[in-house]
């Protein structure tokens, strides 16, 4: 009977947390954003009434007798049972990113949170690549974009490619579905894009891909991570799994590193694996995820759940920062040329229109209507070379220099020599990256500040003197001077 006892009142648990969900998803994108899946109820019956979300620093749950720890451990109650599995801070997080990613698509997702975007992507794709137990020698490739994040090239080309012998089909062009098509056969287990890309803003037309992936059978994959949920949903367009580094636009403070797997319920798939299909997220977590352990610590989570509650309003400063800063650079005289989707120049600019729009535009007072965001990843190359790149960098003095970007801090790097530099020449080539290439992620100071340190900057390739603030590596050099006596 005490069995019964424990079913039935998880069952009324997960009654009462659905059409808690359910009455959420009604609300405005900025009150899901604040608020979560974090109760007043549960604030008062549980947590001592605390209006923010708890930290649970604890490894552990703790049960009330044998039957209860049975049922939690044979997945038949809700339970969260050990950190590397579930942690209610997590769940926290996890809930908040897949509401955001679902808004107004229709479909309902879940979510599992990563240690980190690579993670994320790892955890997301090997479920797909195992070998067919029926014919084991049968060959596997999977179809993705070639112009891709440093470290997902190394992921695929390396860990996939050249160890575990499954092949990566680039798409060099990935606004041309007829590349696309042509990459894709019976044993091509999904397809896979980052849009826009980093550094170099590839885009393509995510429904067209979508549809051309469930033609075959097979989910649609997209990191989204630049973009965030405030400027698009892939889910709403036809993508089966969304991929995000939670470490960039969603955590635009920079205190920690995360991932996350975002998937609708009920994906395509060739695999004979009714669980994954259903929930994938969910299968995830249970069964692989528990195994391998790429788990988030629950400190983090809350971190990044702050971070997340002004996520719309700071996605749209920061995109109106760049889109300023793209238009300056546009025009001057020592850039070759801009990659930055909001400008009409961009040869991506019309497709990359029809899907990132700042959330709820339409229902705000400041704008009334659809409003076309482009967010705060750009980049350009410098007229004269390698070394006159590396001469611009090297300037700026306001510009933090760093393989980093979705920083509320506008931060650089040159891609050749820091995030793509493993991938070598020809793999550069392919994902359109040339040593004269700077990756600029604008913040959120006011961007005249961003334009003016720009400029200064430039001013070395007409032998402009530029005064550097960087203090000398010395024991004696003003900044350990600083650490040592800060008053």
């Amino acid at each position: 009977m005490s069995k019964q006892k424990y079913l039935d009142a998880a069952k009324r648990a997960m009654e009462w947390h659905a059409e808690y969900r359910k009455d959420l998803r009604n609300c405005r994108f900025d009150t899901i954003a604040v608020h979560g899946l974090y109760s007043m109820q549960e604030a008062l019956d549980f947590n001592q009434g605390s209006i923010i979300e708890p930290m649970y620093l604890s490894t552990s749950q703790a049960y009330r007798d044998s039957d209860e720890m049975e049922l939690a451990l044979g997945y038949q109650i809700p339970t969260w049972c050990y950190s590397r599995i579930g942690n209610p801070s997590m769940y926290y997080l996890e809930g908040l990113l897949a509401l955001l990613e679902e808004y107004h698509s229709g479909f309902e997702a879940s979510c599992l949170a990563t240690s980190s975007g690579m993670s994320a992507i790892r955890t997301a794709t090997e479920e797909f690549l195992h070998p067919d137990p029926q014919d084991p020698k049968r060959p596997r490739n999977f179809v993705a974009t070639s112009q891709v994040y440093g470290g997902t090239y190394q992921q695929f080309s390396v860990r996939r490619d050249a160890e575990d012998k499954v092949e990566w089909r680039k798409v060099i062009n990935s606004n041309d579905l007829a590349e696309w098509e042509s990459l894709i056969d019976e044993n091509t287990r999904f397809l896979y894009g980052e849009m826009p890309s980093n550094p170099t803003l590839a885009f393509f037309d995510l429904e067209k891909v979508a549809a051309l992936a469930h033609k075959h059978g097979i989910p649609m994959i997209v990191d989204a991570t630049v973009a965030s949920p405030a400027l698009m949903r892939p889910l709403a367009h036809g993508a089966d799994i969304v991929i995000q580094s939670v470490t960039k636009s969603l955590c635009t403070s920079g205190f920690g590193v995360a991932g996350a797997i975002i998937a609708k319920k009920n994906i395509p798939c060739k695999l004979d694996n009714d669980a994954l299909k259903a929930d994938f997220c969910a299968y995830l977590k249970m069964l692989p995820a528990r195994d391998n352990g790429p788990n988030l610590t629950p400190q983090q989570c809350i971190l990044i759940i702050n971070d997340v509650r002004t996520l719309r309003m700071k996605m749209d400063a920061m995109s109106r920062n760049t889109m300023k800063v793209a238009q300056f650079l546009e025009q001057h005289k020592g850039i070759e040329k801009v990659n930055y989707l909001g400008l009409e120049s961009c040869p991506l600019h019309t497709v990359a229109s029809k899907y990132m729009f700042l959330v709820d535009a339409e229902h705000d007072e400041l704008y009334g209507k659809p409003v076309n965001r482009y967010g705060h990843l750009m980049s350009f190359e410098v007229k004269g070379g390698a070394q006159a790149t590396r001469d611009v960098f090297d300037a700026f003095t306001r510009i933090w220099r760093a393989t980093d970007l979705g920083r509320i801090k506008s931060v650089a790097t040159i891609p050749a020599i820091s995030t793509h530099s493993q991938q070598g020449e020809e793999g550069r080539k392919l994902a359109a990256i040339p040593s004269t290439l700077i990756r600029l992620s604008v913040g959120a100071e006011h961007p005249d500040d961003v334009i003016r340190d720009l400029d200064c900057a430039l001013g070395v390739l007409d032998g402009k003197p530029v005064v550097h603030t960087t203090p000398e590596y010395s024991a004696g050099g003003a900044s350990s001077a600083l650490l040592r006596n800060p008053v």
